[in-house]
């Protein structure tokens, strides 16, 4: 049993003991929640249980917390101190790190994952863009956070499968079809009025000029409708590859690649039948309409136009209805911020089809704005439209632009500051980090220069100094800090332990050496930056950033 759990199991005994003592009354005792202080001082572990617990027991919390640590016993209990309104603080004894950072490092690469839950699936659904151009740096945002998220969720032990949906259906790709067409006419001389809502990029003049190499004027003389069909198919193809290939430059890649079209027309029509024979669809003006008032929408809304035409929300719900189909426990949707208003509405669906809408949940993700000399940097240098993933990644590099985009909560606007995550210094939060790990590397070549290594049992006791100490616990806090980031869907608390970790190692490497001193303890603080490097390891590999051997 890990520390941890010996301390919960302890004060759930106190609690039991007083209630049995008729100190407390029986009941039903609150949650027990154990933190690591943000300071060494306040000790190990720390709980606010007394607080929680106050309305159940009847008491005053500082009362509380004294009944409880007088009926708290253990050999590995040094002393326990109460603070302020009722925290109770834990000091544990020196061996019961030892003992921790001697799991860890027993447990290999396992100590970077945690046992697999049995629940049921989760699906992460995000970036979805539109085949109908390049990502952007919004996109970009979503694509790190997505693909960390789940990373972390498969770390923490849930069964997850990530998913791309693929907007291959309506408009979008009829505009993108017409906007090829134009540019292909174009080349031949051919005045050609522009879609009114075409799009503009250069990537579909590329795509033009693509095809004219490698199939010249086969296309000129057909009808414009066969034209179009046939541009359509090659204009979405090579869409989806290009976004594909930016996606895993980012270091994202998806277990499942789902094509709005093929809900269309049957799963649509099912979906809506499903809702009309439940009652949650009415006629009126010619058109189907869900009556998601019901539900808590400000509003109903239209499924099926007067002119039999779905409208998004209909192929939305034949989409989240699937996803359950398939027997996902939790869906999960990353859309950005400018979605806030249709998540009511999805979730309204949900409900009238008999589902549980608090099992989908919907990130939104907040804007990102980019910054180049403390100046806003707003337009593509190649499209003069929004800036690119790709020439983000071509800029500040894939590990960079990652972090930055994690290591802020989604919902909270980003400035992402170029110039930082180009630089080379201890400012630049991602260089620090994989310097600690690359630095670390140095150390395990020098030591196997001069013969040193860490042995079967290093005498792990030797390690006492406060910096070895405070490094020990934080790697001990790993797991903890996996479980509450999984909880929470909450990548930002791992780029911000990764960099903590990070901040202990220099503190240490500043304070202790390691080469040159006595070889026992020499072979302990290897073993101790040996574990600090596989857990900056573990950690960046969730975040999707790469741990460099040198720099």
């Amino acid at each position: 049993m890990e520390i941890k759990e010996i301390l919960m199991q302890a004060i759930q005994d106190a609690a039991e003991k007083a209630m049995a003592e008729d100190v407390f009354p029986a009941g039903e005792l609150p949650e027990i929640v154990l933190e690591v202080p943000p300071k060494k001082e306040l000790g190990d572990f720390a709980t606010n249980f007394a607080m929680q617990s106050a309305r159940a027991f009847h008491m005053n919390p500082r009362k509380i917390a004294e009944v409880l640590t007088e009926r708290i016993h253990g050999s590995w209990l040094d002393h326990i101190q109460i603070a302020g309104p009722g925290f109770i603080n834990f000091y544990l004894k020196a061996d019961v790190l030892y003992d921790t950072l001697a799991q860890a490092m027993a447990q290999g690469s396992a100590y970077g994952k945690l046992p697999l839950k049995d629940v049921p699936k989760i699906q992460v659904e995000y970036v979805s863009a539109n085949p109908t151009g390049p990502l952007h740096v919004g996109h970009g945002r979503g694509a790190a956070t997505g693909s960390a998220l789940v990373n972390l969720l498969r770390a923490a032990g849930y069964p997850v499968e990530s998913e791309y949906y693929i907007n291959d259906a309506g408009n979008q790709i009829d505009n993108l079809a017409a906007s090829v067409n134009a540019r292909y006419l174009e080349k031949f001389g051919q005045t050609v009025a522009f879609p009114e809502n075409g799009y503009h990029g250069d990537d579909i003049i590329d795509t033009a000029a693509r095809i004219i190499r490698k199939d010249g004027d086969k296309y000129l003389h057909m009808e414009e409708k066969e034209r179009l069909t046939i541009f359509r198919e090659l204009a979405l193809k090579e869409k989806l590859a290009a976004l594909k290939e930016d996606l895993a430059a980012f270091n994202v890649h998806y277990d499942v690649w789902f094509s709005e079209r093929t809900l269309h027309p049957d799963a649509v029509r099912e979906a809506v039948e499903v809702l009309q024979k439940n009652g949650n669809i009415y006629e009126k003006d010619g058109a189907l309409w869900l009556k998601s008032t019901a539900y808590g929408d400000d509003k109903d809304r239209v499924v099926i136009r007067e002119n039999g035409v779905p409208t998004y929300l209909a192929a939305d719900i034949a989409y989240h209805r699937n996803k359950f189909e398939r027997g996902f426990g939790t869906v999960i949707n990353i859309w950005g911020a400018d979605h806030h208003g249709y998540v009511c509405r999805v979730k309204a669906a949900m409900a009238a089809l008999g589902y549980n809408p608090d099992h989908l949940k919907v990130l939104l993700l907040q804007m990102v704005s980019l910054y180049r000399g403390g100046e806003l940097v707003k337009m593509s240098k190649r499209t003069g439209d929004s800036v690119t993933l790709a020439e983000l990644i071509d800029e500040v590099g894939t590990d960079a632009a990652r972090y930055f985009f994690i290591m802020r909560s989604l919902d909270s606007q980003l400035d992402f500051d170029l110039d930082l995550a180009k630089s080379q210094s201890n400012e630049n939060p991602v260089y620090y980090i994989q310097y600690a790990h690359a630095r670390i590397c140095s150390i395990f070549r020098q030591a196997a220069e001069t013969g040193l290594e860490v042995g079967p049992v290093p005498q792990l006791s030797l390690l006492t100094d406060a910096t070895e100490i405070a490094l020990i616990k934080k790697i001990e806090a790993y797991p903890e800090e996996l479980e509450r980031a999984a909880a929470d869907y909450a990548p930002q608390r791992i780029a911000r332990y990764v960099y903590d970790l990070a901040s202990t190692f220099h503190s240490f490497y500043s304070q202790c050496r390691i080469m040159g001193v006595d070889q026992p303890l020499a072979a302990a603080r290897l073993a101790l930056v040996g574990e600090t490097r596989e857990v900056i390891r573990y950690a960046l590999a969730i975040l999707g950033v790469s741990a460099p051997d040198k720099m």
